[in-house]
């Protein structure tokens, strides 16, 4: 069908404005106003970052002091920062591409499994595992977004060795004292009794020595008794 007049100008006017707004889109890349593009796709939206808007996070990642790792949802490490492949003490290239379970200790992999198998993943949810190489990390797990990646997870591990560490020291002072304070209570306990024997020996004591005073002093009625007769009888004679 022919087009009028009218169409033409309509549709010269759209092209017109989507010219202006792929100018401003560029203007402003070029600028640095925008660090990524949102593009409709058969899969939906789809964002595209500018190859330069990620060099500082990533500068960022690989110098921070907490190890940084994305897994996989089977657990594979896809991407590690330095500072967690000093951690567990292996190279890079040999962190990425194993699994993450290979570096925990056995009693500790069914803990780690059930958290990053959980479907909501958020900065509260987080655990405290041991290394084999006998370390102690404090993972925080956080889930990508759906636009990157959504099936992998991105573990955020704090080396809280020397805090573990004091705290099974003090864990074991705690025992140490109960001990201390049970023996003390035992102690306390046999001289409790000790005094109640005590006491006991004592008020026996007592008893015998008033019984003993009353004799003497029966005793003493009697030769009393005994020195007066016998003076009588003198006297008689």
């Amino acid at each position: 069908m022919t087009r009028t007049k009218e169409q033409l100008i309509i549709d010269k006017e759209k092209l017109q404005s989507r010219l202006s707004e792929a100018k401003e889109a560029l203007a402003a890349i070029r600028s640095g106003e925008v660090d990524a593009i949102i593009v409709p796709g058969s899969k939906g939206q789809q964002i595209y970052t500018i190859s330069s808007a990620d060099t500082p996070y990533r500068a960022f990642i690989e110098e921070m002091d907490e190890g940084a790792v994305t897994l996989s949802k089977e657990g594979m490490v896809i991407y590690c920062n330095r500072r967690f492949a000093e951690l567990v003490n292996e190279p890079i290239e040999r962190v990425i591409g194993s699994y993450f379970k290979s570096f925990v200790i056995p009693k500790d992999i069914s803990r780690f499994e059930k958290a990053l198998n959980r479907k909501e993943q958020n900065n509260k949810n987080a655990m405290i595992l041991s290394l084999v190489n006998s370390l102690y990390l404090k993972l925080s797990f956080h889930t990508l977004p759906s636009y990157l990646q959504g099936n992998n997870c991105v573990l955020v591990a704090t080396d809280v060795t020397e805090m573990k560490r004091e705290q099974e020291k003090l864990i074991e002072l705690a025992s140490l004292l109960d001990q201390k304070f049970e023996v003390i209570k035992q102690l306390r306990m046999r001289l409790i009794e000790k005094k109640i024997d005590s006491d006991v020996e004592i008020k026996k004591l007592k008893n015998s020595n008033k019984k003993l005073v009353q004799k003497i002093a029966l005793h003493k009625q009697v030769e009393a008794d005994l020195k007066l007769k016998l003076k009588q009888k003198k006297k008689a004679l």
